[in-house]
């Protein structure tokens, strides 16, 4: 079963990765209209997520470190869609996700598309997963249900900063250059009073503070360039830290199912591993 909940914790880093950004189209109107040092810095990085989120996909890449687990970085490359619902088509490190167990090759693809992950394995002697290429798995099973309807509401990762959003001490720190690009680099930090004092829907207050319960506090970073458009999101705090960097927006493939038949469906099972680790 150690696979199952490997596979939990790697849906889990796709969670992190639209929460990385996002904030109401009210904050975003607030901080356009705003003129004080502060608001100006909100205004810049409205500007950059109303323009990437018009662009509707992104090639991306990104590493995601479970700071509670092993340590070892998860790095993800590939597609990131949100102009029809979230949708995700990225390769990862086989040894690295500990997946090892179900596919011989050194990295796999993972899928996020109709409300379902989907990793590519080697085809198994027995079980549910006999003969089959591909193992689904239910979002809810992986992140529970308040947690996949908010990705499903929330699909655009790039619509503002929803939680640096929240925060009331959002620093210019420069220019600098990622990947060859210059780029403005802008930090916030947020804790639960500045979530519950923020217009984040009730449902997303919880989920945040509860992420937030054992570090107390989350940083987030984010690098725009003289585009309008993020070049690089950092997430430090509710037991991961995620590094997204946008190498190119707009004109991606679109992200779709593998075939039904050569799927099989685990769902049950990590519901059960998720249940027991809940309650542990």
């Amino acid at each position: 079963m150690r696979h199952l909940r490997t596979a939990a914790w790697a849906g889990i880093t796709v969670v992190a990765l639209a929460a990385t950004t996002a904030c109401s189209a009210e904050a975003a109107k607030t901080t356009a209209d705003a003129v004080s040092h502060a608001d100006t810095i909100m205004a810049a990085l409205t500007r950059a997520s109303e323009k990437a989120s018009g662009l509707g996909s992104a090639e991306v890449e990104s590493t995601t470190t479970i700071t509670a687990g092993s340590g070892k970085p998860i790095s993800m490359n590939g597609t990131y869609s949100w102009g029809d619902g979230a949708a995700l088509d990225v390769e990862m490190d086989t040894a690295n996700a500990q997946m090892q167990s179900l596919q011989d090759d050194p990295t796999l693809t993972m899928k996020m598309v109709d409300g379902a992950y989907y990793y590519e394995i080697d085809p198994q002697p027995s079980g549910p997963l006999k003969g089959k290429h591909w193992m689904r798995l239910d979002v809810s099973a992986v992140v529970g249900d308040s947690t996949a309807d908010a990705i499903a509401d929330n699909a655009d990762p790039t619509t503002g900063l929803r939680y640096i959003g929240a925060s009331k001490n959002v620093k210019d720190l420069g220019e600098e250059t990622i990947r060859g690009k210059k780029a403005t680099h802008y930090r916030g930090t947020v804790g639960a009073e500045q979530i519950n004092a923020s217009k984040l829907p009730d449902r997303e207050k919880r989920a945040a503070i509860k992420s937030l319960a054992s570090t107390g506090k989350m940083v987030l970073d984010i690098w725009v360039d003289d585009k309008d458009l993020p070049v690089r999101m950092e997430q430090h705090g509710g037991g991961m830290d995620v590094t997204m960097d946008y190498l190119k927006f707009g004109a991606t493939k679109p992200v779709t199912a593998p075939p039904a038949s050569d799927t099989g469906d685990l769902t049950e099972q990590v519901e059960k591993v998720r249940e027991q680790s809940l309650d542990q």
